[in-house]
């Protein structure tokens, strides 16, 4: 009997993001979040405040801040993907942020919408068509205040 799925370490995660930001996409090597969490129900990704980071204000940056929330909705959906044999093709659709406050720390971003994101994975395996998923990510600040929310909708599809 074959064994549907395997087991994702948060160890081989981490690893599968330093992978991406060094051979695939530049900007998330350059900005090195660091991955605190990967279960089945969250994610939590920091990206510290730092030169590389900072914007004219002291401030994240922008684009530091849009990567952290990519990360923390992406990277759910390839734990899952991890799980199977098949080859997942992974984009996102859309984004709209609402900024709070300024970032003047270091930021955590987190998704709680695990079994969500599960239930897409899942049904994009079962169907073979491309399914869409709105994803929720905060960015918390080292204080605990909220200083962005994302949405993030997630395009995912198997072959």
């Amino acid at each position: 009997m074959k064994k549907e799925s395997k087991e994702v370490s948060l160890k081989s995660m981490r690893w599968k993001l330093w992978l991406l930001g060094t051979f695939k996409i530049p900007m998330v090597g350059f900005i090195r979040p660091r991955l605190l969490e990967l279960n089945d129900d969250s994610t939590k990704i920091r990206i510290r405040l730092k030169r590389r980071t900072k914007n004219h204000l002291g401030s994240m940056y922008f684009a530091a801040l849009a990567a952290g929330a990519d990360l923390a909705a992406g990277l759910h959906a390839f734990y899952y993907a991890s799980k199977s044999s098949k080859r997942m093709f992974f984009a996102f659709k859309g984004v709209k942020g609402e900024f709070l406050m300024r970032a003047e720390s270091h930021v955590t971003f987190v998704s709680n919408q695990g079994s969500l994101i599960k239930k897409t994975v899942q049904s994009a395996l079962l169907s073979g068509e491309r399914v869409n998923q709105e994803i929720e990510v905060l960015a918390v600040d080292e204080s605990g205040n909220e200083v962005a929310k994302f949405q993030m909708m997630v395009s995912i599809k198997f072959k």
